[in-house]
C-alpha cells in the first residue's frame, strides 16, 4: 500500500439507539486550508459546536465538515397554548356558525382550530443536553467520522498513486533535459559560426576563433541551468518521500509543487532551446495536475 494520505473529500454515517432516544449522525467533508466546522440539525446541537468540534479534531486536520444531527426523544412534548389568541378564535368561529344559521356545528369544528399552523407549538429543546444523551449523539458521531475517514483514505490511496505516477513523468522529463543539455552549447556554436561566417564572407574578413569561443563562453553563463536542475531533483525526492509517509502532507506538498513550478519557469527562460522549452511545457503539464490534486489532501 502506497503512503497514507488522506483526501479532504468524503461521506460518513451512523445511527444508534439508546434509553428511550435515537440519533442519526451525517458527516460531509469538502476542501479547506484550514479545520471549519459546521453544526446543522436537532436543537441543542447547532448550539453545541464547540464540543462536537473537539470530537472532530480527534479524526480530521483539515476540511470543511459539516455535521447534521437528528435525535428522537421519546418523551412527550411540552405544548404551549396561546390562550388569548385561541380564545379569540373562538368567539369568532361561534360567530360564524350562528350568522350561518347552524350553531349546532360549533362544536365539530373547534378541533380544527388545533391544526392551524403557528398556533400551537412546542418548546424548543434548549440547553446542555443530557449527559446521556451526549454520550449517545458522540459514539454516533465517532461511528459517522470513522467511516468518513475511511472514505478519505481510499480516495487519499488512490490520489498517492496518482501522484507518484506524475513523479515517475517528472523524473524522466528532466533526464531528457540533462541529456539534451550538453548539445545546446554545441549547437549554439555551430549556429553563431555559420551567422558571422554570412555577415563577414562578402568582406573577407577572417573569423577570430577567440572571438567566437567567448562570445559561446557569454551564453553558456548565461543559459546555465544546474542549479535549476539540482533544486528541482531535491524537490521530487521529497515530493516522493512526502507522498510514501502520508500523514498531513498536503501543505507540504503544496508548496513543493509551488517552488517547483517556479523553478520550471527559470528553467524554460535560461535553457534557450526549442528542445528543452518542449520538455519544459511537459513538466509545467504534470506540476498542475499534481497542484490539483494536493489542493484535496489532508
Amino acid at each position: 500500500m502506497v503512503g497514507a494520505l488522506h483526501s479532504m473529500t468524503g461521506f460518513g454515517a451512523a445511527r444508534r439507539e439508546w434509553a428511550e432516544r435515537a440519533a442519526a449522525v451525517e458527516v460531509r467533508s469538502l476542501n479547506n486550508r484550514y479545520l471549519k466546522v459546521v453544526v446543522r440539525g436537532d436543537d441543542p446541537y447547532p448550539m453545541y459546536e464547540a464540543e462536537i468540534e473537539r470530537v472532530i479534531r480527534r479524526w480530521v486536520r483539515r476540511g470543511t465538515i459539516t455535521v447534521h444531527i437528528s435525535v428522537e426523544r421519546r418523551t412527550t412534548p411540552v405544548f404551549r397554548w396561546p390562550a388569548d389568541t385561541l380564545r379569540l378564535h373562538l368567539l369568532e368561529l361561534r360567530q360564524i356558525c350562528q350568522s350561518a344559521g347552524c350553531p349546532e356545528a360549533f362544536p365539530h369544528l373547534t378541533s380544527g382550530l388545533l391544526l392551524l399552523p403557528g398556533l400551537v407549538t412546542t418548546t424548543p429543546y434548549l440547553g446542555t443536553p443530557p449527559p446521556e444523551e451526549w454520550t449517545l449523539v458522540e459514539s454516533t458521531l465517532e461511528m459517522a467520522l470513522e467511516q468518513l475517514c475511511a472514505m478519505r483514505q481510499r480516495e487519499g490511496q488512490a490520489m498517492a498513486e496518482d501522484l507518484l505516477q506524475i513523479h515517475q513523468r517528472l523524473l524522466t522529463e528532466l533526464a531528457r533535459v540533462r541529456e539534451r543539455l550538453p548539445r545546446v552549447q554545441e549547437d549554439y556554436q555551430q549556429r553563431l559560426r555559420e551567422r558571422v561566417r554570412q555577415l563577414l564572407g562578402e568582406a573577407q574578413v577572417p573569423l577570430e576563433d577567440a572571438h567566437l569561443l567567448r562570445e559561446v563562453a557569454l551564453f553558456a553563463e548565461r543559459s546555465d541551468v544546474s542549479e535549476e536542475l539540482a533544486r528541482l531533483q531535491a524537490h521530487l525526492d521529497q515530493f516522493a518521500e512526502l507522498v510514501h509517509q502520508g500523514q498531513e502532507a498536503g501543505r507540504k506538498l503544496e508548496f513543493l509543487v509551488q517552488e517547483m513550478a517556479r523553478e520550471a519557469n527559470t528553467l524554460g527562460a535560461k535553457a534557450a532551446d526549442v528542445t528543452i522549452a518542449r520538455h519544459v511545457v511537459e513538466i509545467k503539464a504534470q506540476l498542475e495536475k499534481a497542484r490539483e490534486l494536493v489542493q484535496n489532501i489532508e
